[in-house]
């Protein structure tokens, strides 16, 4: 008998096309819905935040379908969320992107403009994986896709309880380190888009699904 495919909720916030993101799923094997409702977010074996554009309109427009509700939700019952791009920015405090913005504040850390000459980083780049990283597991030499000109440049993590596992923190470089990756329990947020990384992106995303 085979193994009972994974169901993976795309949150629809009104912003960019998840067609790719949809398909790049569906090749690894999930069965992809890609939606609004907070039930079928919640209910999903896997839960993606996709993000394009500006942080704050990203954030206004979640905010009024209630994603972050549906997050902390996921989170504290230890049920897998991913975060891709902007969304993986908003899981950070706040954004200085056009203003200052307020995140979902589920790690430390300010999303800042890049410190490179060249902004935006568009294209693709090397990743310096975090020791023990499942996501990135056969894929240390890769590249990756990106496509952005924000990024959090510090990782402050206040570590607390002892017996808790320390956040695997990945990074890369473009004018300086910036955060690429991190894997926080059933919480992770990747900056570059794996849907457009060829072979190495769908890797990734079914390494992931590997954790669900």
């Amino acid at each position: 008998m085979s193994a009972k495919k994974p169901t993976i909720a795309i949150a629809d916030y009104g912003i960019g096309n998840l067609g790719s993101l949809a398909n790049a799923f569906a090749y690894n094997g999930a069965d992809v819905l890609v939606t609004s409702r907070g039930a079928d977010l919640v209910a999903a074996d896997g839960m993606v935040l996709p993000g394009n554009g500006a942080f704050g309109a990203c954030k206004q427009a979640m905010d009024k379908l209630s994603i972050s509700r549906w997050i902390g939700q996921r989170v504290s019952g230890g049920r897998p969320v991913l975060g891709l791009c902007v969304g993986h920015q908003v899981l950070f405090d706040d954004s200085t992107e056009f203003g200052s913005h307020e995140g979902m504040g589920e790690w430390p850390g300010t999303v800042e403009k890049l410190k490179a000459a060249t902004v935006p980083h568009l294209g693709w780049n090397t990743i310096r994986p975090a020791q023990n990283s499942t996501i990135f597991a056969g894929l240390e030499n890769e590249r990756f896709y990106f496509a952005h000109s924000y990024a959090v440049l510090e990782w402050n993590f206040d570590q607390g309880i002892e017996v808790m596992e320390p956040p695997h923190v990945s990074w890369s470089n473009h004018g300086g380190d910036f955060i690429a990756a991190v894997e926080n329990g059933p919480l992770t947020g990747i900056q570059f888009h794996p849907e457009l990384s060829g072979y190495a992106g769908l890797q990734l995303l079914n390494n992931w699904l590997g954790t669900l």
